[in-house]
């Protein structure tokens, strides 16, 4: 469906509002599909974005500032992040050895054990997105979003 059925215009639209608002707009719709996966799981999707983080470190320990630069929204309160993650026990936080002012984070067994269950619903959200396009169209669309936020 294009935009322009969607949001009903009264006037016609400069190419380049059309496109931020094609680009909102699809971005609000996988997220809300996304959302739908996560809530079962009582997870917000930047909750499972530390949890990949994590799992990603293969068992070696972050740091909060690493997971920071490492998260998709760059908004995100990773100390209130992590925190959560700790009440569900999904995380770990301990202190360095070596730093104590550091405090470091691991993924736990359950948390491992969630990522497991989510990780085919999850991929088939993806590929619910993906299905319409070749390979080919996939990889320009990547390269023209890298160079439309640049």
């Amino acid at each position: 469906m294009r935009i322009e059925e969607i949001i009903k215009p009264n006037s016609p639209m400069a190419l380049e509002k059309k496109t931020l608002l094609n680009v909102m707009y699809t971005q609000n719709v996988i997220s809300e599909k996304f959302n739908e996966i996560l809530k079962p799981f009582d997870l917000s999707p930047e909750q499972f974005n530390v949890l990949r983080i994590l799992r990603g470190q293969k068992g070696k320990p972050a740091n909060m500032c690493m997971i920071q630069e490492r998260m998709i929204a760059k908004t995100s309160n990773t100390t209130r992040l992590v925190d959560k993650l700790l009440l569900k026990e999904l995380v770990l936080r301990e202190v360095c050895p070596i730093n104590r002012r550091k405090m470091e984070i691991t993924i736990t067994e359950k948390g491992l054990e969630l990522l497991l269950q989510l990780d085919p619903l999850v991929e088939a959200h993806e590929r619910s997105f993906s299905q319409n396009l070749t390979v080919e169209e996939l990889e320009l669309l990547n390269e023209l979003l890298e160079k439309f936020r640049n």
